[in-house]
């Protein structure tokens, strides 16, 4: 640090990007059913067959609750 006159982050930040710049990831392919499953949802994305996320959340919070039963 004093010697190149850097803060501990910039030195940490650039030992991370040197790491994973230089570090190989093995790439991963989907699984035939994951590409069918893929290949539906972008089926239904095009046919505009979906919910968005806020909407689900709206959905899950209205629906009704059932009383819990008494334990004696």
């Amino acid at each position: 640090m004093k010697v190149e006159h850097r803060t501990r982050s910039e030195l940490v930040r650039e030992a991370l990007r040197t790491y994973f710049s230089a570090r190989r990831f093995p790439e991963e392919s989907p699984s035939p059913a994951e590409r069918r499953a893929i290949r539906r949802g972008e089926a239904a994305y095009r046919k505009r067959d979906y919910i968005t996320l806020d909407e689900y959340l709206r959905d899950v919070e209205r629906r009704p609750r059932w009383p819990r039963k008494e334990v004696s």
